[in-house]
């Protein structure tokens, strides 16, 4: 018995003024397949169930990028996008099957997941993919990815600030960092921009949002790059985490 994927045209239609071809919905289900069968192995996800593998992680890794209405447009014209911590591929494998001309690196400190990977992107035929096992606090000190990317994405990875220093470097001068979150606070807003500030970047928006099918409330954070990351950033291994800005 195969698990199939809920199609949700409409409610992609709703939400994100949006939705998959044939295609990209073929290739969303073979991605759950292969999910589903990398993870008795991996431990990748606990969300298996076929609504909640749509809503959490398909769902959820488009709608973080659907906001910048613009965003179908800019990323068609060949947009170059890093995904830092990918984990199991989200939210940039999702983001690769629907905007075939940009150019989407994945990138994981897990030797394993980045492997697994590799072997999504071939079975999808993703070739507008590519991995990479790396810190991101290496990376952005590295000339071939410093200030490289117009957009970096960041899911489930440590703090705000922590994911500003991780992706800011990385940043192409008017470049956005998206940082996916759950819960939020005007506080935390507060700590961010300080954060943001001293990384040559501003909080251009925060967006709060319900998922479609559980009304779980999400948030996603949006900083532009709009001056040069000083040499200092990212810090080495571990201190963004210990010693957030």
């Amino acid at each position: 018995m195969t698990n199939l994927l809920p199609e949700m045209a409409q409610i992609w239609q709703q939400t994100l003024n949006w939705q998959p071809t044939d295609s990209q919905q073929a290739q969303f289900q073979q991605l759950y397949e292969l999910i589903l069968a990398g993870n008795s192995q991996l431990n990748l996800t606990r969300i298996t169930e076929p609504q909640e593998f749509w809503e959490k992680h398909l769902w959820d890794s488009l709608r973080g990028i659907a906001p910048q209405q613009q965003f179908i447009s800019s990323l068609q014209a060949d947009a170059s996008v890093i995904d830092i911590g990918t984990g199991a591929g989200f939210p940039g494998v999702p983001v690769a099957i629907i905007a075939p001309n940009s150019t989407i690196t994945l990138v994981d400190s897990t030797r394993k997941k980045i492997n697994f990977i590799d072997k999504i992107l071939s079975e999808l035929a993703l070739s507008n993919a590519n991995t990479l096992v790396a810190r991101a606090e290496e990376i952005g000190q590295q000339p071939q990815h410093r200030q490289k990317y117009d957009i970096a994405l960041i899911r489930a990875v440590g703090t705000a600030s922590a994911c500003a220093e991780y992706t800011l470097p990385l940043l192409k001068q008017g470049g956005l960092a998206v940082i996916y979150r759950g819960t939020w606070t005007e506080e935390e807003t507060t700590a961010l921009e300080n954060a943001v500030k001293q990384l040559g970047g501003k909080v251009e928006s925060i967006e709060n949002f319900t998922t479609p099918l559980t009304n779980s409330i999400r948030h996603c954070l949006y900083l532009r790059k709009v001056g040069t990351t000083p040499a200092s950033f990212p810090r080495t291994v571990g201190i963004p985490t210990q010693k957030p800005l």
